[in-house]
C-alpha cells in the first residue's frame, strides 16, 4: 500500500492558473531556464489530474493540502476541502486551513475539528508569519490540543524569497509546550536546510515527511536523517503534482532501507496518524 501524505489540488475552474502563477514564481527565483520548472508546466493540479497520477504512480491514498494566503479565503478553501472529503470513494482526505491573521482563529479551528477534518495545512512562506511567532503559536497548540495534526511547509521554498519563516531551529522552539507528535515538518524537516534538520530535529517526536527532496538532498544525507530521527516518524509524500510518486517512491528505494522502514514510511506511518475514519 502507497499512501501520499502531501498532494496538491485546486478547483477545477482556477486549477490552470493556480498552477501557472507557481511556475511563474519558480521561475522567478531560480531563472527562466530553470530544468525543474520547465517539467512542471505540463502537470495539472485538478482533482482529476490528481486521481490520474495516482493511478500510474499507484497510490492508493492521497492527502490533499491547501493553503489560504489571506484570511479571506479559508472558508471558501475549507468549503472545497469539505467536498472532496464528501465526494471521496476512499482515495482521498483533504485537510483544512486557515491564516494566522484570521481574528476568529479559534473558532475556525472549532469549525474545523467540528466537521471532522483530520487536520490542517500552513504555509508560513506564503503566508509570511515564523512558525514561532504568537500568532502561528497559539494556532498550532490550539489545534493539537484538538487532536488536530499540523501540517506545514518547512525550510525555504523554491518559488518564494527569502527569509526563511519556519526553519528548523524555529520549528524546535514550538516543542516546550506543543505536542511534537502531531506536527508535520514537510520536506524532510526543512527545505535545503538539512544540516539544520540534523541539528535541531532529528529525535524529537515531529514528523517529518519526504515531499520534493529527491533532487535536492545526498542520498547519504537523506538516509541518515531518516535512520537517526526513525523511520517511524517519516512520512511518504511527493508534492505532487510538482513531484511524481513513482520518483519520490523509487528515490526511497534506491536508499538501502530495509523492506520494515520502507513499510513503516509508505503506509504505516501515515494510517497510525490518521486513525480511524471520524
Amino acid at each position: 500500500m502507497l499512501i501520499d501524505f502531501h498532494t496538491h489540488v485546486f478547483a477545477e475552474q482556477i486549477a490552470d492558473r493556480a498552477r501557472d502563477a507557481l511556475i511563474a514564481g519558480v521561475y522567478r527565483e531560480q531563472g527562466a531556464d530553470y530544468r525543474r520548472g520547465e517539467q512542471l508546466n505540463f502537470r495539472a493540479l485538478s482533482v482529476s489530474a490528481l486521481r490520474d497520477s495516482m493511478d500510474r504512480s499507484g497510490v492508493d491514498l492521497s492527502v490533499c493540502l491547501h493553503i489560504a494566503t489571506k484570511p479571506h479565503q479559508t472558508a471558501a478553501i475549507n468549503a472545497f476541502s469539505a467536498q472532496i472529503n464528501a465526494d471521496s470513494d476512499g482515495r482521498l482526505i483533504s485537510f483544512a486551513t486557515l491564516h494566522p491573521a484570521d481574528p476568529d482563529w479559534q473558532r475556525t479551528l472549532d469549525e474545523i475539528a467540528a466537521a471532522g477534518f483530520r487536520g490542517i495545512k500552513l504555509h508560513p512562506q506564503f503566508q509570511r508569519f515564523a512558525i514561532d511567532s504568537p500568532e502561528f503559536h497559539r494556532i498550532i497548540k490550539y489545534a493539537t490540543e484538538l487532536k488536530l495534526l499540523v501540517i506545514f511547509h518547512a525550510g525555504l521554498d523554491i518559488g518564494l524569497p527569502p527569509p526563511v519563516f519556519a526553519s528548523p531551529a524555529q520549528i524546535a522552539h514550538l516543542l516546550d509546550d506543543v505536542d511534537g507528535s502531531r506536527l508535520i515538518a514537510a520536506h524532510l524537516g526543512g527545505w535545503r536546510q538539512w544540516d539544520e534538520v540534523e541539528k535541531y530535529l532529528v529525535g524529537t517526536p515531529v514528523l517529518l515527511d519526504t515531499a520534493f527532496v529527491r533532487d535536492f538532498i545526498s542520498p547519504e544525507q537523506a538516509l541518515r536523517i531518516i535512520r537517526d530521527h526513525g523511520a517511524e516518524k517519516i512520512l511518504f509524500g511527493s508534492d505532487s503534482p510538482w513531484e511524481d510518486p513513482a520518483d519520490t517512491l523509487a528515490f526511497l528505494q534506491s536508499l538501502g532501507l530495509t523492506e520494515r522502514e520502507m513499510a513503516q514510511i509508505t503506509h504505516e506511518n501515515a494510517a497510525r496518524v490518521l486513525g480511524p475514519e471520524p
